[in-house]
């Protein structure tokens, strides 16, 4: 059975009616290919203060740049153009025996579980059959493994992050419980795509999105790095437990599924489970260089 952490996944191998986003903005940015140098360090990351697996512990690394910003459907689609490359979920997934991924829908009274397999959800279809990333290209790229995360940062020539360094770039050398502070919306001000309202069933859109939002569109952390926390989830290279029989990667960030009175992992040191050879509508990534010498 596959490692998604929230619900059990029930299937959904007809055609689901795919989630639409409100009318927004299709870019909060100009220039985004950008990176961030980090300076190596040992460090303490996770916390002692929140869900168990955050407990704290010694890290150590080299110096390493990070994008500014998620990998998006246009950067991915120029990876896929110059390479061919085919994504985990457009081939046949084990135990459904079709190509899809994981989409999360809000439950109803027919089905009350908010994941769903949805057959034909891919990279370019991220809900399934009739969503689509036109107009979407500066949105992060999601339904993409730990495999197809790797496979592009191999392309470029670099890295998925650690924990370690993912943890540090996002906290800005802070302590703080958020990357922006002590508060999780200042003055009612949102400070990343989480959800509001009741999770699973209602969900306000005061931040105006309801799935993914356009890199970029709330404020960096003092590092200068967008998104770190909400939005989508990021891969790291990270195993989750040295005890996981299978591939098991740890994710970090929380994504546009975060409230508060459910996940609430919309912290520097919350942090997931999720397979490696698996895909969904809410996990993406971010690349670092190589790491070098101080």
């Amino acid at each position: 059975m596959k490692y998604l952490y929230i619900v059990a996944l029930s299937i959904c191998i007809a055609n689901c009616s795919p989630q639409k986003t409100p009318a927004t903005t299709k870019t909060c940015l100009g220039k985004i290919s950008t990176t961030v140098q980090i300076e190596g360090a040992r460090t303490i990351i996770g916390s002692n203060m929140f869900y168990p697996e955050e407990r704290e512990r010694s890290v150590q690394f080299s110096s390493f740049d990070i994008d500014t910003t998620e990998v998006t459907n246009q950067m991915f689609t120029k990876f896929v153009s110059e390479t061919g490359y085919v994504t985990t979920a457009e081939k046949p997934q084990a135990g459904f025996n079709t190509a899809g991924g994981a989409v999360f829908k809000q439950p109803t009274a027919k089905n009350l579980n908010w994941w769903q397999f949805v057959e034909g959800a891919n990279w370019r279809a991220p809900e399934g059959p009739g969503s689509s990333i036109k107009d979407r290209g500066f949105e992060p790229v999601v339904q993409v493994s730990f495999e197809d995360a790797q496979a592009y940062a191999k392309w470029k020539g670099r890295d998925l992050p650690s924990e370690g360094q993912w943890e540090f770039a996002a906290r800005a050398n802070d302590t703080t419980e958020f990357v922006w502070g002590d508060e999780r919306a200042p003055e009612g001000q949102e400070m990343a795509n989480s959800w509001q309202g009741a999770f699973p069933i209602q969900n306000t859109l005061k931040d105006g999105y309801q799935l993914r939002a356009p890199v970029g569109c709330y404020p960096p952390n003092d590092y200068g790095l967008y998104d770190m926390i909400g939005n989508v989830w990021e891969w790291t290279k990270t195993p989750y437990s040295p005890q996981d029989q299978n591939p098991v990667y740890a994710i970090k960030g929380g994504s546009f599924l975060c409230a508060p009175n459910f996940c609430a992992r919309y912290r520097a040191p919350a942090r997931q489970p999720q397979e490696g050879d698996f895909s969904t509508n809410h996990i993406g990534f971010r690349t670092v260089s190589k790491e070098v010498s101080n």
